[in-house]
């Protein structure tokens, strides 16, 4: 027992630190809690939701390490607040209402799409145009920005890893440069995003809460530290650390899904 509560919280505390500096938390936890509750269609359900309650406290410990960043980007996080909000909630509400063995066999399918998103992450900002000089969004880019936003967040209230990959991809469209600004403005989307699928969740009795508390305490400490020391990581290595580890679980998952059917 000790030892899965060790397992769980180490994997808390990584996946904290990797939402604040690339995202991609869940590829850490989600399986950790697959480990600790079992494989069967509703303990990857109850798993999912677990791994998500476990890490909203360290996405808001990585707001507040963005703190002075967030300031500068009061007026989008306004904006893009509600879309964030309703669309967590219509993805958390799709996997409480559906069968647990419609989750269970797309978990080989959402985690390879989060590896690709964050294999391609160099080629997204180069065809998105980070760190280059944009035009002011447009009324009708701004609308685009939102619909899009909404659409994240209906994944990211389903599964969610590599969600923040996407929103860093519509900042850029909409101008933004600065990355830390960025990554301050995609914590606190993600973070309520989140938390209103947390509310789904719970309603739902889709939460281990044997796990939940140690795991969410340890995401808190992670998720600060890596907003702390953001600027000071290799970034590249990071997302290579969360790739492998991505495409090594989409293959697993694979063929235990394989195994299973033959």
């Amino acid at each position: 027992m000790l030892q899965t509560y060790l397992i769980l919280c180490a994997s808390a505390v990584a996946g904290g630190m990797v939402n604040a500096v690339a995202g991609g938390g869940t590829l850490l936890t989600f399986p950790a809690l697959i480990l600790a509750l079992g494989s069967t269609a509703e303990a990857t359900v109850i798993a999912n939701a677990t791994s998500t309650l476990a890490l909203v406290p360290g996405s808001i410990a990585s707001v507040w390490g963005y703190r002075r960043e967030v300031v500068h980007m009061r007026k989008w996080a306004m904006l893009l607040a509600w879309p964030s909000l309703l669309g967590g909630c219509v993805g958390a509400s799709l996997m409480v209402g559906q069968p647990a063995y419609v989750f269970a066999n797309l978990v080989p399918w959402l985690i390879l799409a989060a590896a690709l998103l964050f294999a391609l992450q160099p080629q997204i900002a180069q065809w998105t145009g980070v760190g280059q000089h944009h035009q002011a969004p447009t009324i009708h880019s701004l609308v685009g920005i939102v619909g899009f936003q909404f659409l994240v967040s209906v994944y990211g209230g389903y599964f969610g890893a590599g969600a923040g990959i996407l929103m860093l991809s519509a900042l850029a469209m909409m101008g933004f440069e600065n990355i830390h600004q960025m990554n301050s403005l995609k914590s606190s989307l993600g973070t309520l995003i989140n938390l209103v699928a947390v509310i789904v969740f719970m309603v739902g009795n889709r939460i281990d809460w044997h796990y939940a508390i140690a795991m969410a305490i340890s995401a808190a400490m992670g998720g600060y530290l890596g907003a702390s020391v953001a600027r000071r990581l290799d970034k590249r290595l990071v997302r290579n650390a969360v790739v492998v580890i991505g495409f090594s679980l989409a293959a697993f998952y694979f063929y235990r899904q394989w195994s299973a059917s033959s």
